[in-house]
């Protein structure tokens, strides 16, 4: 069985085990952290609290150890450029609570790119992330294990045309998979795809995240018929979809026989300081979260599903086999 590179080292895909696909020990503004350090973090709590790094480090751990509680051996973190990547903070996640934690390369934009850049082709963006996935990221011997890009409302601008671009390129000189934040709203998510497979990428190693944002079938099958993997993984985040219209979304998917193409997770941040506290608060108050934490999956949704017929198998394939298998296919 071929390896998988997480924070802590590579591991034989067998030991991955049960598996969050897409979760965040640490998401927040690299720049406001590198230039204003004491400005801190958020960290997504009841309610909502600003904390500083170490405050931070100890969200990660609440996070960490709750999901191994539940029986969670590995998480894949696609925090990338604009992120706040952090592989060292990762690494001492794993190294206390035991989680494995497979990192990414990539750049999470949803238009803007830096003049270094705007100024250089695809080509020299995926030489970068090549860097990361055979020498090591942020100067450490840490490997990325997958690639990230993203769409968002803005579409598949031109800036973000080059992203996908040299993700694509650097995936398939390397066999890397790519994970993509798609937005279903702008239904970004048909021309992502279109995009990789232009650049020579098997679907099979292909993920689109947060398809499970909308519940609109044809428009998922449209995409599963393309051979992609979809994240039906940003449950807790009522303000995309309520949890109830993504459990039926799920249940209707797994009833059409495409448990071996879907993966659940939440996209939980253990810190997020993209608010205020304040106004972080008064988000979750209006509903736009609820219940959302890296164990949410396993407190409502899985029994939710299972009530509607969701299979122990089903559930296997969904959270051991999948993410294997398109961490390695």
């Amino acid at each position: 069985m071929p390896n998988v590179e997480t924070v802590t080292g590579p591991i034989d895909a067998d030991e991955l085990g049960t598996t969050l696909i897409h979760e965040h020990l640490v998401f927040r503004d690299e720049a406001v952290l590198a230039e204003w350090p004491h400005a801190g973090t958020v960290k997504e709590s009841e309610p909502p609290v600003n904390v500083d790094e170490e405050g931070a480090f100890e969200a990660a751990l609440e996070s960490a150890r709750a999901v191994v509680e539940h029986g969670v051996k590995t998480i894949a973190e696609p925090t990338a450029m604009f992120g706040g990547r952090d592989v060292r903070f990762s690494r001492r996640v794993a190294e206390e609570t035991g989680l494995q934690v497979v990192p990414c390369t990539g750049i999470y934009t949803y238009d803007y790119l830096p003049p270094y850049f705007m100024f250089r082709d695809e080509d020299a963006m995926a030489d970068l992330f090549v860097h990361d996935i055979e020498e090591g990221i942020q100067g450490t011997d840490i490997k990325a294990a997958f690639l990230k890009c993203a769409a968002d409302e803005p579409g598949v601008t031109p800036n973000i045309e080059k992203v996908h671009r040299a993700a694509a390129r650097a995936s398939v000189r390397t066999g890397t998979p790519i994970m993509a934040h798609s937005r279903p709203a702008s239904e970004t998510g048909p021309r992502q795809v279109e995009i990789f497979i232009e650049e020579g990428v098997e679907p099979e190693r292909i993920q689109i995240a947060h398809t499970g944002d909308t519940d609109d079938l044809d428009y998922i099958e449209r995409l599963l018929d393309t051979g992609v993997f979809v994240g039906m993984d940003r449950y807790g985040l009522e303000i995309f979809l309520p949890m109830e219209q993504r459990n039926a979304t799920v249940t209707a998917l797994l009833e059409r026989g495409y448990a071996e193409r879907m993966f659940l997770s939440q996209d939980f941040c253990a810190t997020l300081d993209w608010y205020p506290a304040e106004v972080a608060t008064q988000m979750m108050e209006a509903g736009a979260a609820k219940g959302w934490s890296m164990t949410l999956i396993f407190e409502e949704v899985i029994p939710a599903l299972r009530e509607s017929g969701m299979t122990d198998e089903q559930l296997e394939t969904m959270m051991v086999s999948n993410p294997k298998r398109w961490l390695t296919a």
